[in-house]
């Protein structure tokens, strides 16, 4: 995997991943940022949200459960003092699907926790990621 990085002006930057995809990405109003994009923290959580999201839905849909939606909520909680790491990540997914099955969810989480997630598995060697889930109607 590849990503090329480019500075613009003040703290924003253009990113662009070995797939070709380009947004840009702005530092802290305090550091100059202008609120130009994500900042690069913020791109952290949601890697780790989207990555968990694609492998409990594939998990769900592998098992041929009938899942129709997945959204993840991802909170973090950061160090007072440079370097500001994360100190506690919290991901809780809401599914549906109609006849989805709460325990079918609770082993898709579990799975793409403990097994799948590479940002999580990555991640969670340096912070506590703890992960909650809910079944919608």
């Amino acid at each position: 995997m590849k990503a090329h990085v480019r500075w613009l002006e003040a703290m924003a930057f253009e990113v662009e991943s070995g797939s070709g995809h380009r947004q840009t990405v702005d530092g802290p109003p305090d550091l100059g940022g202008q609120e130009r994009g994500p900042r690069p923290m913020e791109l952290m959580l949601e890697s780790l949200g989207s990555c968990s999201a694609v492998d409990v839905v594939h998990i769900l849909q592998r098992g041929r459960h009938p899942v129709a939606g997945c959204e993840v909520d991802v909170e973090a909680e950061r160090a007072e003092t440079p370097p500001k790491v994360f100190t506690g990540i919290h991901l809780h997914f809401r599914v549906s699907g109609e006849g989805l099955k709460e325990a079918a969810v609770a082993r898709a989480v579990q799975l793409s926790a403990e097994k799948y997630c590479s940002a999580s598995l990555m991640l969670g060697k340096a912070v506590d990621i703890t992960h909650s889930h809910e079944l919608v109607g």
